[in-house]
């Protein structure tokens, strides 16, 4: 079972500007929260406060209560995979060393991490005797992302951290990869946070949504309490794309088939 994080008045100023200001915010074991707003809004600042690729300002990140300063950081990232925006696979390594290096730097022995390599290609859908020794270049940017997921996956984490993982894939390789992170997250009782700027995706993947806007929390809340009950002008702004696409798409549908649109009304 995934662990359950708490941020604690979280803070983080760069110079005069304040990229994250006094975030408060739970998220239960095993739940999986979509952490949405526009470009800048300090969301991806408030991930990486999480398992201390930035160290806040003000305020405090606990994880199962114990706040996350009081043990080295390294140790603390065996415990949070993270897969990020751009992939960030190491290029000068095969797929099976990227998927392995975090079992590798722990001292597993070397049948070990074959046998977990293979294990985690195969969770993400990847044939290993396939992909496991080839170079990331060779491979589709969809399989490049799978093993970003699997790398993130290697120290068997309690809580994984996803900053943006399909926004650079076409819109076919996204939607698999997002029913196959979600068929991910709830087979291995992980407490997922996810950050997008696509409401469509949060509203479609996520238990609870939080929004935030100019590095504060606007509103947290269930998908369909987002949906019925959005929280300001700002909230509603974000819902106008997927509802309006909503919209469109039963119209093309209606003009497509009217008989049976007109039987469903």
């Amino acid at each position: 079972m995934g662990a359950c994080i708490e941020l604690r008045g979280l803070s983080r100023r760069y110079g005069q500007r304040l990229a994250v200001e006094n975030l408060t915010l739970s998220v239960a074991a095993g739940e999986l929260l979509a952490l949405v707003g526009e470009s800048g809004c300090g969301k991806t600042t408030a991930l990486k406060m999480i398992n201390r690729l930035v160290e806040p300002s003000a305020g405090r990140v606990l994880l199962d209560g114990i706040d996350v300063t009081r043990g080295p950081a390294h140790q603390l990232r065996r415990r949070i995979g993270y897969a990020f925006q751009r992939i960030g696979l190491f290029p000068h390594m095969t797929v099976a060393e990227n998927v392995g290096i975090t079992p590798s730097l722990l001292g597993h022995d070397p049948a070990r991490i074959r046998t977990r390599v293979d294990e985690l290609l195969a969770l993400v859908e990847l044939d290993a005797g396939d992909v496991r020794d080839r170079m990331p270049a060779e491979l589709s940017g969809g399989q490049q992302q799978r093993v970003g997921v699997a790398r993130a996956l290697a120290a068997a984490p309690d809580v994984l951290l996803l900053d943006e993982p399909f926004g650079a894939l076409d819109p076919l390789t996204r939607d698999r990869l997002r029913t196959s992170f979600h068929a991910i997250h709830r087979r291995l009782s992980l407490t997922s946070i996810l950050v997008s700027h696509d409401m469509s995706e949060a509203l479609l993947l996520a238990d609870r949504i939080a929004v935030m806007r100019a590095g504060a929390l606007v509103q947290v809340g269930t998908p369909s309490q987002v949906l019925c009950e959005p929280a300001d002008d700002y909230v509603r702004g974000m819902l106008e794309t997927p509802m309006r696409e909503s919209r469109q798409l039963t119209g093309l549908l209606e003009q497509a088939n009217p008989a049976s649109a007109a039987g469903a009304r």
